[in-house]
């Protein structure tokens, strides 16, 4: 299960997609156009495409709160994306989720979570749902290092095997909850391990190689269309990028700049790939095509975000409840 010729372009493309849209969100951050936090994976770009190059459209997916890149490896549209990390009302969410709580059923994302873990559960009731219906969807879940040792994540895993959930357990493992690292926070560091004691398989991947991570997640794709059950899949992976941007950690640093440099050097998962192509064949006119392209994606972007209005401050009640009644007069064929 190899990555087509078709798709190891469409891979490119998407990395690179998630990285210059986060590079250009760094800029409006500073620029003051985006409220709050803005959490970004670069670095980790790898790991999103090549999971998410193993689904197909109809499958569901829930993110963390790291998430701009999840959405963009699923191939969702960077206008209202860029527009709803601004708060904007042209949002996925019309500005209501923000960075952290971004949902776009277009590309079956489902939720993305500030809460660690938080998205284990949803994933895993996602699956349930897709069981009790007779379809053969699927559901790729991400969280991080961090959330394995959440009650969710044993809680889900459990209940996922004993009922054979089609579901993906997929952990962006880069090394460190915040400042935490695996090897201080964890009294088993090999996180694929903790499969064993739940009856499914755990596969350890290099989450810097987009081929590898598609190899993995489609063999679980498969396993999991036939009624086989759950997989963890863990994406050995790395955030070039603090917690979250601009944020300062006092105190002693937890990894040394030369880690850093180093994996920005060497372990850059976008120019690893770009070589990877160039090696097999695919010409450096077509790269350039591509990445031409994804500039001008991200520039519309941003001019459809600043030109998008905020919400209306009067509208803020209107997404609080939804009201089954109001919604079953709405649309009579529910009647």
């Amino acid at each position: 299960m190899q990555l087509s010729g078709d798709q190891k372009l469409e891979a490119y493309r998407r990395m690179l997609r998630i990285r210059r849209f986060e590079e250009e969100g760094m800029r409006q951050f500073k620029a003051g156009k985006i409220p709050g936090p803005f959490h970004v994976s670069m670095g980790q770009e790898a790991a999103i495409v090549g999971s998410c190059l193993a689904l197909r459209a109809d499958d569901a997916m829930t993110g963390t709160h790291r998430s701009h890149g999840h959405p963009i490896g699923k191939g969702a549209h960077l206008d209202a994306l860029m527009a709803e990390v601004m708060g904007k009302e042209g949002g996925i969410c019309k500005g209501r989720g923000g960075s952290m709580h971004l949902a776009d059923r277009s590309v079956g994302i489902i939720s993305e979570s500030a809460i660690v873990g938080g998205g284990i559960p949803l994933a895993t009731g996602c699956a349930f749902s897709a069981m009790v219906r007779g379809v053969d969807q699927v559901t790729l879940c991400f969280f991080g290092d961090g959330a394995v040792n959440q009650g969710t994540f044993h809680e889900s895993l459990n209940m996922a095997s004993l009922w054979k959930l089609p579901v993906i357990y997929l952990c962006e493992n880069n090394g460190y909850a915040i400042t935490t690292s695996v090897a201080r926070s964890h009294g088993q560091p090999d996180i694929a391990l903790r499969a064993t004691g739940y009856g499914m398989p755990g596969v350890t991947v290099d989450g810097q190689d987009v081929g590898a991570v598609y190899e993995a997640t489609a063999r679980a794709v498969t396993r999991a269309r036939a009624g086989e059950g759950p997989t963890l899949i863990v994406a050995k992976t790395y955030r070039f990028d603090e917690h979250s941007f601009g944020l300062v950690i006092p105190g002693e640093p937890y990894r040394s700049s030369e880690e850093v440099d180093t994996y920005k050097r060497d372990r850059d998962p976008i120019e690893l790939y770009r070589t990877v192509l160039l090696e097999e064949g695919i010409n450096q006119g077509s790269l350039g095509e591509v990445e031409e392209e994804v500039s001008e994606a991200v520039k519309q972007a941003v001019t459809f975000a600043l030109a998008s209005p905020l919400p209306r401050p009067e509208s803020l009640p209107d997404y609080l409840f939804n009201s089954p009644v109001a919604a079953a007069h709405s649309n009579p064929e529910r009647n």
